[in-house]
């Protein structure tokens, strides 16, 4: 065999080939085969490795050169081939593969779109859509920073904004950041990689959030979640945004009422949205109120996506992030899971309760930094 087509090459096992690139440094530089050795065609064979015993297959620009070095090799004792078409092919390989890549993306893509409007109507977008209704969540003219921060839930909310500016009647303009607060490079790349499959077009900053909090032993993930809030308000008000959008869903809502209860000793809830105090002008929506996260992780699994759950280095021991042990949140998850078994009315009660308070049954409340205690009036309304 005097040549090989770079189809067959790419198909060797990389362990077992050697790629030999005879182009001058300048060109080798801008570019090469993944592990190819460099040596010069006017300086082989003196500089090979004399007792190899693997195919040296010989890379030039264009296969015509690399021909003629084959041959020499191949007189000097060593068994040696051609690449064929040579870099030239290879950078047409290389756009072949990125056109099939980009081609199944967006088969894939369409699948998930679809799925959205059909398959997940009931369960997930028409709950999209009711909470926006409901609570009010978007108006015309709205510019909304949908926060990513890699996640399933953001992930499918991003995917919800898309499909409600294509197919919903309000006129706003949705705008996808995200912050690389100090993420490895492995979880950034897992990142990346899910918004270009499905066609989410990041706006995209960093800060160094993780290191300011890294030597902090009470609360680091009390403080970085502050931090992170308090960047994305900043940053979207620059873009020109008047709303952030966060992808907390029905389980975190039902999930904070019980902490603020067991833990707080007060009853109050996860708001759908809220005016912002620091930032003049700004508001958090909440547009997942309404989902389930069971019915997240089935439409996450149904596709096969892999998203990053949670990349921050304090949650090593976290359950829901693979550790041991678990924050307050995974005790109350544990709990109505627990409850659940008991009776399947058991969380949409525990939401419907902050729907519903009687004032007239509770011993105190505050509002607007006033303390009310049913004595105060108590006289008054038995009359």
């Amino acid at each position: 065999m005097r040549e090989i087509e770079i189809d067959d090459l790419m198909r060797l096992n990389p362990s077992e080939r050697v790629i030999l690139d005879i182009r001058p440094e300048e060109t080798f530089r801008r570019g090469t085969i993944e592990g190819a050795l460099h040596i010069p065609a006017d300086e082989i064979p003196g500089r090979l490795p004399q007792d190899s015993d693997k195919t040296l297959y010989v890379l030039c620009h264009t296969g015509d050169q690399s021909m003629d070095a084959a041959e020499e090799l191949s007189e000097a004792g060593f068994r040696a081939v051609s690449i064929k078409g040579g870099y030239r092919a290879f950078l047409k390989y290389q756009l072949s593969k990125r056109m099939e890549k980009q081609d199944a993306q967006k088969e894939e893509r369409a699948k998930i779109e679809r799925s959205l409007i059909k398959k997940f109507r009931k369960n997930i977008w028409c709950k999209f859509t009711k909470g926006i209704n409901e609570y009010e969540l978007i108006r015309d003219g709205d510019k909304i920073a949908v926060c990513i921060s890699g996640g399933k839930d953001s992930m499918l909310m991003a995917k919800l904004f898309q499909e409600l500016q294509r197919h919903g009647r309000a006129n706003f303009e949705p705008v996808f950041l995200i912050m690389n607060p100090g993420y490895n490079e492995e979880n950034w790349q897992i990142i990346r990689d899910n918004a270009e499959l499905l066609g989410i077009p990041l706006t995209v900053f960093h800060t160094d959030i993780f290191d300011a909090v890294a030597g902090i032993d009470k609360n680091p993930c009390y403080l970085c979640a502050r931090m992170r809030r308090g960047y994305l308000y900043s940053h979207a008000k620059e873009l020109g945004c008047n709303k952030i959008a966060l992808g907390h869903h029905f389980d975190d809502v039902i999930e904070t009422i019980l902490m603020g209860m067991f833990y707080g000793g007060k009853v109050e809830t996860m708001m759908p949205k809220l005016h912002s105090k620091n930032f003049e002008g700004m508001e958090l929506i909440r547009p997942m109120y309404l989902i389930r996260e069971e019915d997240i992780k089935t439409w996450r699994d149904y596709h096969q996506l892999c998203f990053i759950q949670c990349a921050c280095r304090f949650t090593e021991h976290c359950v829901s992030c693979g550790g041991e042990q678990g924050s307050k949140r995974d005790e109350m998850k544990e709990l109505i899971a627990q409850l659940r078994e008991k009776s399947e009315f058991i969380e949409m009660n525990i939401f419907r309760s902050v729907h519903n308070v009687n004032l007239k049954t509770i011993i105190g409340y505050n509002m607007d930094g006033r303390k009310y205690c049913f004595l105060d009036d108590y006289d008054e309304r038995s009359s």
